[in-house]
């Protein structure tokens, strides 16, 4: 993944926000993930932090929805999705083709932690910068 990122004159940084709630469980599944309190039973209806397959299922769902970007112009770790082009143009493109599926998936992005055309920045802790 490192290697696809590196040396790109474009970056865009982008961050899922609460990961796993935006992730929502099969109706037919609620049981499996309900759990007794002192008022009662309560049954997930998204994804909660914590369930053992839960990073598994989020990447898997998060490379399905993005599955014709990946490996493109496009890298998904988690909630964290980093994008790396040659120009200003087809970097505006592709952030334009990634908000869009991320809208039609009803996924939501946290803003405050995201960063749009920069020329380098940390991906999962390595510095990524222009090589030239």
């Amino acid at each position: 993944m490192l290697d696809r990122l590196a040396g790109k004159a474009f970056y865009c940084f982008l961050d899922g926000y609460s990961g796993y709630n935006q992730i929502v469980i099969a109706p037919e599944e609620h049981e499996k993930k309900t759990f007794s309190c002192p008022y009662g039973t309560y049954a997930f209806r998204r994804m909660p932090f914590g369930l053992c397959n839960a990073p598994t299922t989020f990447q898997h769902c998060m490379l399905a929805i993005f599955s014709d970007m990946v490996e493109e112009f496009l890298e998904v770790f988690m909630d964290d999705f980093y994008m790396s082009e040659e120009t200003f143009d087809s970097c505006l493109g592709s952030l334009a083709k990634v908000l869009k599926r991320y809208e039609e998936a009803d996924l939501v992005l946290n803003w405050e932690k995201c960063h749009f055309m920069v020329n380098e920045g940390t991906v999962c802790w390595s510095k990524t910068k222009d090589q030239s």
